[in-house]
């Protein structure tokens, strides 16, 4: 039988990519995943093979010295390296997020003087939108930059940056009234800055701290951080794409292919927990016979294999669509909505299939358990792809009468 969640209509080089990114999967992160993961370690050894492999620059322009690949072949790879753990991608996601931002929206000066060390993983990038109070309302951003001569000063609290700490480069929303007049809407009066900083924790620039890690569920390894902002002096050519008021829609963009992104994750933690489950009904026997005999397991496996696929197809579709210069906003909105909620199904039936073993550290299900909520609220929760989805229907089938 074929793996699970294939894609057809590949080319001879992403079949390829996918194929060294799956056997580093297998031989270097799913051997080691479970006890780092315990332990809360970063994987620094894991993070070096993926940086020699290029995948730091997979999306980036041949010209900055990147593979130039698609969204898809981006999103083919974040699934199986989410397969093997998902807090990995994670550290891969918001460096992407940076760098296509960049691409998409830098100044030529931006882009030459980021992108090639992006694509080299010498410069780790990391993104900030959200606070303390925040939530899911982005337009309720109270951090702050005000205009001072040739610099900005920027001040305020983030919250929940992934990589806050191992990053270099940070590109932070805030407002910046400076240019707009009173009573213009929210969403047109933010900017996104270009924060360069040392790596590590406390004052890593003037103005700016990062205070240490935040203490999660799951999701561990990769660090997650806040970030406070106090007389952070940033110079005028550090605001991405050189004008200020377009970083809502800067945000908003590289939020869309984090979706994406945030589907393949989900995509692949579910294929994980199915093969995790599949394997344990075989080798568990219960009255005298492997318990994947019993009917009631071989249904429960039936639906997780079909979740798997459609969540997979999902995922493959709004990554073709980004591609093709179409807008994807519906399709990433679905494809995460689903993929992030089948995977929760899929990892919990697969611990039910674990019995008690699954409560138990020693068993792989129990991390996998403990990483699937986290993709229910990334990148949005639920609730706002269902918005998203409900708005954007409305658009397509819109009554004439």
């Amino acid at each position: 039988m074929a793996r699970l969640a294939q894609t057809a209509g590949l080319t001879d080089i992403q079949q390829e990519i996918l194929s060294t990114v799956r056997d580093f999967v297998d031989k270097e992160i799913i051997p080691v995943a479970t006890e780092l993961e315990h332990r809360d370690e970063y994987p620094q050894q894991i993070v070096d093979g993926l940086k020699e492999l290029g995948l730091f620059g997979l999306m980036i322009p041949e010209e900055y010295g990147g593979l130039g690949e698609s969204l898809l072949t981006y999103a083919l790879c974040v699934e199986e390296i989410a397969r093997g753990w998902m807090s990995v991608s994670g550290i891969i996601n918001t460096h992407f997020i940076v760098a296509y931002m960049l691409k998409q929206h830098g100044t030529q000066e931006q882009k030459d003087h980021f992108l090639p060390r992006m694509a080299a993983g010498d410069i780790r990038g990391a993104f900030s939108m959200s606070e303390p109070g925040l939530g899911s309302d982005v337009s309720a951003i109270t951090s702050k930059a005000v205009k001072d001569g040739e610099e900005h000063v920027l001040n305020g609290q983030k919250m929940w940056l992934t990589n806050g700490g191992t990053s270099s480069l940070v590109a932070v929303l805030v407002r910046s009234d400076e240019g707009h007049p009173e009573g213009t809407a929210p969403h047109k009066s933010m900017t996104t800055f270009l924060v360069e900083k040392e790596p590590g924790f406390g004052e890593v620039r003037p103005g700016l701290t990062i205070p240490g890690k935040i203490d999660k569920m799951g999701y561990k390894g990769v660090d997650t951080t806040e970030l406070i902002m106090d007389g952070l002096r940033i110079p005028a050519d550090r605001v991405l794409g050189g004008v200020t008021g377009r970083g809502f829609y800067q945000m908003m963009d590289g939020v869309e292919v984090g979706r994406v992104n945030v589907a393949a994750r989900g995509c692949g933690v579910a294929q994980r927990a199915f093969e995790l489950g599949v394997q344990y009904a075989q080798q568990r026997h219960t009255f005298g016979k492997a318990i994947a005999q019993h009917q009631a397991i071989q249904f429960k496996l039936a639906e997780m294999a079909t979740k798997v696929e459609a969540a997979h197809a999902m995922m493959v579709n709004a990554a073709r669509k980004k591609d093709s210069g179409e807008r994807n906003d519906l399709e990433a909105g679905m494809a995460k909505y689903l993929a992030s909620e089948y995977c929760k199904e899929v990892v919990e039936d697969a611990f039910r299939i674990h019995g008690g073993y699954g409560f138990s550290k020693e068993y792989e299900i129990e991390r996998l358990y403990r990483e699937a909520p986290m993709l229910l609220i990334g990148e949005g929760t639920a609730e706002i792809q269902k918005m998203i989805i409900g708005r954007r229907l409305l658009e397509e089938y819109r009554f004439q009468g």
